[in-house]
């Protein structure tokens, strides 16, 4: 893997998993419930002081905000054998009725867009808080973070929401560290992935765990998606119900997670060497929804 994606197939392989969204290390806060296709709760979170937030509340068609977030390189996904070109444009990423739209587009054979020496299959959209050798916008060690989403469904489809480590540029990855808040691939539905990945050595090493749903798809509303990371330990949420924690002496590796700033990413993949490629049943565009995306520290 290099440090232009960062993101790996190995979350499917998560060492620790449960059933259904029952809690594996206690409740996480209230207010912020993920049921329902409207706009979530207020911000107010208890025993959670707000520190960083977007909305998406600018006008329809509107681009994201620049101040927040830069859009993915083009290529982005090629590490991963992924078959989209991340356009970054409003063709792709834009915001309506008050959520971020990430938007999976097929492209005809003629296209002339190139994903390595093949024509490329597929647009999509991806955005970070941090460009590639630039300094972050937003970037933080600690605290909370979450975002409440709705994920489209379909083979192929990998949407996911994820922190890469601000040392980026100059360690590379996985020395950097990498948070998968919340990854989902087309063929487990009901499925919510959150994985650790960091060195060992100089391979990869990962501790991950896995939530599904009692019944019915992810897909099938809007989700509230989150860590609560503080120092040797990080716990994975879905709809704010603790599924997994990876801490220090879990880690088959170095547990960087401890050391530096984190920054975010959002980004809906298609195709890989994880989902496999899309087929005759996925439908085209998908859509990744994102209501909000909130950072908090722990209350005073």
């Amino acid at each position: 893997m290099t440090a232009s994606s960062g993101k790996t197939a190995t979350a499917s392989t998560a060492t620790s998993s449960s059933s259904s969204s029952t809690g594996a290390g206690g409740a996480g806060g209230q207010g912020t419930t993920g049921s329902g296709g409207g706009k979530g709760g207020g911000a107010s979170l208890p025993g959670w002081t707000l520190v960083w937030s977007d909305e998406f509340n600018g006008p329809d068609g509107s681009a994201v905000d620049t101040t927040k977030w830069v859009y993915g390189g083009p290529l982005d996904g090629q590490y991963n054998m992924e078959l989209e070109y991340y356009n970054p444009s409003t063709d792709n990423v834009f915001i309506v009725g008050g959520n971020l739209h990430l938007v999976a587009k097929a492209l005809p054979m003629n296209s002339g867009l190139m994903c390595g020496t093949l024509a490329c299959q597929y647009t999509s959209g991806k955005i970070m808080t941090k460009a590639s050798g630039s300094p972050s916008l937003f970037e933080k060690q600690y605290g909370r973070f979450s975002a409440r989403m709705k994920i489209p469904a379909g083979q192929g489809m990998w949407p996911a929401f994820w922190m890469l480590g601000n040392n980026i540029d100059s360690v590379s990855w996985p020395t950097c560290g990498e948070i998968d808040i919340m990854e989902n691939v087309g063929n487990t539905p009901a499925t919510d992935y959150g994985t650790l990945h960091g060195p060992n050595g100089n391979q990869e090493a990962n501790l991950g765990g896995t939530t599904m749903l009692p019944s019915g798809a992810l897909s099938d509303d809007f989700h509230v998606y989150s860590v609560e990371w503080k120092a040797g330990e990080v716990d994975f949420l879905l709809d704010d119900t603790v599924y997994f924690t990876g801490t220090t002496a879990q880690f088959p590796g170095t547990f960087v997670f401890d050391d530096h700033p984190f920054y975010m990413i959002l980004n809906l993949a298609i195709g890989g060497s994880w989902p496999g490629s899309p087929d005759a049943t996925t439908v085209f565009p998908a859509e990744l929804l994102v209501d909000w995306v909130r950072v908090y520290d722990p209350a005073p």
